[in-house]
């Protein structure tokens, strides 16, 4: 009944699991918060502020570290949301 003698499950209960299941939501690269909280500024600064290219560099700079940080750390944000979340008495 068993296939492999290291492996202690019976036949037929391994599933396969989508991949979308096991992964964090991401729109333009980066995680779907981080990208709506950073396009949501960047439109604050130029369009409410009409301060429009610090609004572009803002956004550009935002969104290649928040490229940058899901391409190497994939729970990089999820992390960070934890960190912050943490009272400050903690720190030692």
């Amino acid at each position: 009944m068993l296939s492999d003698p290291q492996d202690r499950r019976p036949d037929g209960y391994d599933l396969p699991v989508a991949q979308a299941l096991a992964e964090p939501v991401l729109m333009a690269g980066m995680p779907r918060d981080y990208a709506i909280l950073m396009g949501t500024i960047a439109l604050m600064l130029g369009l409410a502020l009409r301060i429009w290219w610090l609004g572009l560099l803002w956004w550009a700079i935002a969104h290649a570290v928040g490229l940058y940080a899901a391409r190497t750390d994939k729970r990089f944000f999820d992390v960070l949301r934890r960190h912050l979340a943490l009272p400050g008495h903690m720190d030692g």
